[in-house]
């Protein structure tokens, strides 16, 4: 029977990364609340909430808290994770939601705290009486060690999974499931094959880009091609000099570069600074430098059938 509760236990365990994802949505809902809010005052006179920012973010807080752990025992962000909080201090073996006082400590330590650490840093920030410094080096004091207790929770968190914040271990709450989760079989044959294809699609765009197309396909059009002619003959040169090797068109400022055929200035400039190593798609002759068509051979000599 013992070991049947244990492992009924680990089943409906919250894990460590739900706690964490309902934290974070916690927070992502309070900078989405509070920047809506902001935006009715958009056309306002500026820094007209400055004064009393503290006391309206607490005000739109205890709001929330309100219609959320008061009346639902969890946040939002639990709730969307099917989550909500259980009093840890009840003897009782089933669910004990949290009692009405630890809810009220729980908004006084989370809003009264936040609350109280805004205000007591614009008390402070400009006041340069021995009083108020004091009184700031205090405040600095207590909210160091504050934070030195939420560190040391949240490692002992991480390896128990249980209390993920301050608060929580200081109230005697923590996270349960809403709702009994029932273990379910995953097949994994989707899964495999969804990675399998994942992985072949990264591994080609991290090769596509270190594949010179253009150079394998001058190689492979030599191969299928084979041409004859000596290079630098003019009868040659007056054959293909009708049409760039690689756009096909009539060749603008036409050039050589030492083999017998022709290119547009422009996209043999280009290809080279692409490629240092390009070669001629036709005969691949390896290109080292670029030369203009020679003056003996005129174009229209060149435009002759």
């Amino acid at each position: 029977m013992a070991s049947g509760d244990e492992n009924a236990e680990r089943t409906n365990r919250v894990l460590r990364i739900s706690q964490l994802d309902a934290l974070e949505l916690n927070k992502a809902l309070e900078q989405l609340v509070w920047s809506q809010f902001t935006q009715c005052f958009h056309g306002f006179k500026p820094g007209l909430l400055a004064r009393f920012e503290p006391e309206v973010k607490a005000f739109l807080w205890l709001f929330l808290w309100r219609f959320t752990i008061y009346s639902k025992n969890a946040t939002v962000g639990q709730s969307v994770l099917n989550i909500q909080y259980q009093n840890d201090l009840s003897p009782n073996l089933s669910y004990q939601p949290p009692s009405r006082n630890q809810k009220l400590w729980y908004a006084v330590c989370t809003i009264g705290g936040k609350w109280l650490e805004e205000r007591c840093y614009d008390l402070f920030r400009n006041r340069h009486i021995a009083s108020f410094r004091k009184a700031k080096q205090c405040m600095n004091l207590v909210v160091g060690l504050l934070k030195l207790g939420g560190l040391i929770n949240f490692l002992i968190f991480l390896q128990r999974g249980k209390f993920a914040t301050l608060t929580e271990r200081l109230l005697g709450i923590h996270s349960v499931f809403h709702k009994p989760q029932s273990v379910r079989e995953v097949g994994f044959e989707y899964m495999n094959r969804e990675l399998l294809w994942h992985g072949f699609a990264e591994f080609l765009i991290f090769l596509l880009p270190l594949i010179n197309v253009q150079k394998l396909r001058a190689k492979l059009s030599s191969w299928c091609v084979p041409l004859t002619g000596a290079p630098g003959s003019n009868s040659t040169l007056a054959t293909s000099g009708r049409q760039c090797s690689l756009c096909g068109e009539w060749p603008t400022m036409p050039h050589t570069v030492g083999c017998e055929h022709v290119f547009c200035y422009y996209c043999v400039k280009s290809s080279f600074l692409f490629d240092m190593s390009f070669t001629c798609p036709k005969c691949g002759t390896e290109v080292h430098s670029l030369q203009p068509l020679k003056s003996g051979i005129e174009m229209a000599e060149v435009s002759v059938p």
